[in-house]
């Protein structure tokens, strides 16, 4: 695994977000309330809007343009709409914050 430090949790507000631009492009890192921390490619799976300028509550963000809700702990937008924001590895060790970098984002997984 090949994990870069991207900063800090500090970095990111409370119910916030913060774009880190890597080699496969944008990806989102979000900040819950109670400081958990999410990481999904900065694009909504309905018309590809940007994740990070949307409001975060509890595992959840709402897509700026259209309102559509991302769990942000899979990924899946939440039903009635279908679709994937595919999700990254993340750790918080220390304050700092770590992003697995691959080549491929991990997939979403499937509602059961």
């Amino acid at each position: 695994m090949n994990w870069i430090q991207v900063g800090n949790l500090e970095d990111i507000p409370r119910q916030g977000s913060r774009v880190v631009n890597t080699s496969t492009g944008e990806i989102a890192l979000f900040r819950s309330v109670d400081d958990q921390v999410f990481a999904l490619n900065n694009r909504c799976p309905h018309k590809g809007g940007p994740l990070s300028q949307g409001i975060v509550h509890g595992t959840r963000v709402t897509c700026p343009l259209h309102s559509w809700v991302i769990d942000l702990e899979t990924g899946e937008a939440v039903a009635p709409d279908k679709g994937c924001a595919h999700r990254h590895e993340v750790r918080v060790a220390h304050g700092a914050l770590f992003l697995e970098v691959k080549d491929e984002a991990q997939k979403c997984k499937p509602n059961l």
